[in-house]
């Protein structure tokens, strides 16, 4: 029996696990951490730990986080522990509790597990209305670790101009979010601040840190659906910023036919079928231009050393002329003379 044609309609949503290239290392490092967080398997020990006058809850230390990747995931180099270690820390899913910048230190540096919420592979593509929303509530908060650093100050100034027009409204959504916070108790307001810097951290970084949340457009290219789903984290949608020119919202797809794949097999048989040198050739084709030319380039043969007539002549002129202006022209004869020796005559 012959099947109905597909209704156009009745498409399939995009599949989180699509949704991004990199899901698959999402996955990964989130496997790793649900590991880490496991008392049961032997995890990496949390616990709090007290300062003076106060406690800093839900803490690890980087060097517990090095040896404990060293031992579960058999490596033994520990350079290669610390490397991979900063390399989830660029990814938010662990980060120090007093700094901005997301990287992994061998020592006695405390960090905190991010909330499953505020994980990539959610899909998050905060708005700057969120991030107006984010600093304008830190400076309503007269706390010395709420403080804003130098670049969210400025941030801040440049958010403020630019939605002049809603920024009553961002302020009174601000309001809102502190009179939530302030019912919380005092210590687990205190790690969800800690979390939410670390989400902010991350998709918008420190001036010269690498922002991990952008997409390879390569690798956009070869996924079936590469587009983000603009998500509010605080629930405001932001109408008068435009949107990314890579991340637009997800729209529906088809599923993949046969004729795709041979669409996709016949582009790679024609690139296969590319003339393409290899790079012995193009070596030995560059050494032999450079052997013929050799004699002609300043930066590998070094000139030949000049004339002493012609250098000394020029020296002749330059110290006649520079004493023609103090002689009298019966003097000139003399200083000839005596400048000059015989042979050049």
């Amino acid at each position: 029996m012959a099947q109905a044609p597909a209704d156009p309609s009745s498409v399939e949503a995009a599949d989180p696990e699509e949704s991004s290239p990199n899901m698959i290392v999402y996955r990964k490092i989130e496997d790793i951490i649900t590991r880490m967080q496991d008392d049961k398997t032997g995890g990496v020990p949390i616990r709090t730990v007290k300062s003076f006058l106060s406690k800093i809850p839900s803490v690890v230390t980087g060097a517990d986080i090095v040896q404990w990747l060293m031992k579960n995931l058999s490596i033994e180099d520990q350079g290669e522990a610390i490397h991979l270690g900063s390399l989830i820390a660029a990814q938010g899913y662990v980060f120090p509790i007093s700094d901005h910048v997301l990287t992994l230190k061998d020592d006695g540096t405390f960090y905190r597990f991010q909330a499953p919420y505020f994980w990539p592979s959610n899909c998050w593509e905060p708005e700057n209305t969120d991030y107006a929303i984010y600093l304008c509530k830190r400076t309503m908060q007269n706390k010395a670790r709420l403080e804003l650093a130098d670049y969210e100050a400025e941030n801040l100034a440049r958010l403020q101009r630019a939605f002049a027009r809603k920024w009553e409204f961002i302020f009174m959504q601000a309001e809102a979010q502190v009179k939530i916070d302030r019912k919380k108790d005092k210590t687990e307001r205190k790690i969800l601040d800690s979390q939410e810097r670390a989400f902010w951290d991350v998709h918008r970084p420190v001036p010269g840190c690498v922002n991990t949340t952008e997409m390879d457009i390569r690798k956009c290219r070869r996924m079936k659906n590469p587009q983000k789903v603009k998500k509010s984290v605080y629930g405001v949608t932001e109408e008068s910023q435009p949107q990314s020119p890579v991340h637009v919202p997800s729209q529906p797809i088809r599923k993949t036919t046969k004729e795709d794949f041979r669409k996709q097999i016949t582009f790679l048989n024609l690139q296969i079928d590319r003339h393409c040198l290899k790079m012995s050739k193009v070596a030995e084709s560059l050494i032999a231009y450079t052997e013929q030319y050799v004699e002609y380039d300043p930066f590998i043969t070094p000139a030949e050393p000049s004339n002493p007539w012609i250098i000394l002549g020029l020296a002749i002129l330059l110290v006649w002329h520079a004493w023609a202006w103090f002689l009298e022209p019966t003097d000139t004869r003399y200083f000839y003379k005596i400048l000059v020796p015989a042979h050049f005559l």
